[in-house]
This record gives C-alpha cells, sequence and structure tokens, in this order.
C-alpha cells in the first residue's frame, strides 16, 4: 500500500506535536501531501459558563485557537506543497474520519497519551474511535516516556 496523503490529527497537547513529527517525517519519506486537522467541539461551550463565557464566545474563541494551532503546524510542516489545514467542528473522532474521508487521506497519524492499562484508557476515546471508523489506516503515535 502506498501513502500518498497523510492527514494529521492536532490538537495543543505534546503527545499531538510528537505525532506531528512522526507524521510529517513519514511524508518526507515517502513524498507524501500532508494536511492537518484540528476538531473543537462545541458541546465542551456548554460547560464555558462556569467561567462566566457565553457559549458562542467560547465557541468563537475556540475557531480562533484552533486556526492558530493549524498555522503554527503547517509552518513547522514547510512542506512542498504546503500542508492543508482542516478545522472541523463536532465530535473529534467523527470529525477526523469525516475528514479523512473527505480529503481523501490513505492514512491517518494520531497522537495518544498512552496512560492507562484497557481498553481507551490505553489509547483514548479520540484514539479509539477514529480506529474504530477510519476507512484508511491509522497510526497511533505514543507519547515518549518521560525519563
Amino acid at each position: 500500500m502506498s501513502f500518498k496523503r497523510i492527514l494529521i490529527a492536532v490538537d495543543e497537547s505534546t503527545f499531538a506535536a510528537h505525532a506531528a513529527n512522526t507524521g510529517l517525517e513519514l511524508a518526507r519519506q515517502l513524498g507524501a501531501e500532508v494536511a492537518f486537522v484540528t476538531v473543537v467541539d462545541p458541546a465542551v461551550a456548554q460547560t464555558a459558563t462556569d467561567s462566566g463565557v457565553s457559549p458562542d464566545r467560547w465557541l468563537a474563541m475556540a475557531q480562533t485557537d484552533a486556526r492558530n494551532l493549524l498555522r503554527a503546524f503547517c509552518e513547522r510542516a514547510a512542506a512542498t506543497p504546503p500542508a492543508l489545514e482542516f478545522l472541523e467542528t463536532g465530535k473529534p473522532a467523527a470529525s477526523i474520519v469525516v475528514a479523512a474521508r473527505n480529503w481523501p487521506a490513505d492514512l491517518i497519524v494520531i497522537g495518544t497519551h498512552g496512560r492507562g492499562t484497557v481498553g481507551n484508557l490505553l489509547l483514548g476515546s479520540v484514539a479509539q474511535g477514529v480506529l474504530q471508523n477510519a476507512h484508511c489506516p491509522v497510526m497511533v503515535i505514543r507519547a515518549p516516556k518521560q525519563t
């Protein structure tokens, strides 16, 4: 199987950054196109009222932060052709899968915290959801162990 389009799922976590580095290196080795996807979950906005921020305002701020995050990853990629950006709104796992299908990606790269010992505690619920529903192979990158 040849991977010509690699979709890298990112957020602000260190394990997502580690997965992005791995995905970018793989893309360079294969000469593959790269796209980054991040997801803003509007359900989280409903909990923002506890902080005194309206859900609409929180969502707008989250989307701005997500755009900045994508831009930073794309600049870091320094790919030719330039990396694409997909900002999705919805449930993270489902939104990543839809973005991968719509692009269409040949491979999804996603990070995981790698904590726990059973079920989705080992992979994380987003990585687990992507693995279960993706139309293409998924490479799950575990965060490096801290020493």
